[in-house]
């Protein structure tokens, strides 16, 4: 059984059909009615609920309505997020609704972890949508490297926490995805169904990490070449 953070858009919703269409059961969360009503029609023996996965009633609610209709949990993944740009170069207002942005990217992927996990101590696989820019901070948006790194350090403790209880933990990092937040990116983006394909493709071979389109590159170029991938992603 699989939750999807998010799961009703975007990376998310390919996750979520992706699994579905391996014959797996489903369960996803997100705030916007409308879209769940949609996930529900087109998918209706998947599972989805409304919460908001900052606040903690809310996620033990999602909990609760995941453990009445399935049972148990075998594969969390963490997805949902946001993206805000901030310019701190500019005149006040750099830092306007922060602690949101780094309550849904960091503090509820955590929190909803440890609430997880003591429910079902044995889970199979805990999954953490991070990003490229967990390993480069983008400059039109310092806020966003800082906690996509923070989950990314978070899900490499974790990992090593874990293994020996068997539980696998896979950190996912999407370079920009065809996805409405970056509906005005003017560059070439990945389908979200490719990241899902490469996700399922490395928890299958219980990879550390997936590393769908250009940022399979990333790793090596930090090693190599760290200066000018900055100069690349500074461009972004």
């Amino acid at each position: 059984m699989v939750l999807v953070t998010g799961g009703t858009s975007g990376i998310g919703l390919s996750l979520a059909e992706a699994f579905l269409d391996e014959g797996a059961s489903v369960a996803v969360c997100g705030r916007s009615q409308p879209a769940l009503d949609r996930f529900s029609q087109a998918h209706p023996q998947a599972l989805a609920v409304r919460a908001d996965v900052t606040i903690p009633t809310a996620r033990a609610a999602m909990l609760d309505a995941v453990t009445e209709r399935f049972g148990r949990l075998d594969v969390l993944i963490n997805n949902a997020g946001t993206f805000v740009e901030r310019d701190f170069t500019a005149a006040g207002g750099a830092t306007e609704s922060l602690d949101q942005e780094i309550d849904l990217n960091l503090g509820a992927p955590i929190h909803l972890t440890g609430e997880a996990l003591r429910r079902w101590p044995a889970l199979d696989a805990i999954v953490f949508v991070t990003s490229g820019f967990a390993l480069v901070s983008p400059s039109r948006a310092p806020t966003y490297g800082a906690v996509k790194a923070g989950l990314h350090g978070f899900a490499d403790g974790l990992r090593r926490q874990l293994a020996p209880h068997g539980t696998h933990v896979l950190e996912v990092l999407p370079p920009a995805t065809d996805t409405a937040m970056n509906a005005d990116l003017a560059r070439a983006k990945l389908p979200p169904a490719e990241v899902a394909a490469v996700t399922l493709k490395a928890l299958r071979r219980r990879r550390p990490m997936a590393l769908p389109g250009q940022t399979k590159l990333m790793p090596t170029l930090l090693r190599i070449a760290p200066h000018a991938l900055g100069r690349m992603v500074a461009k972004l």
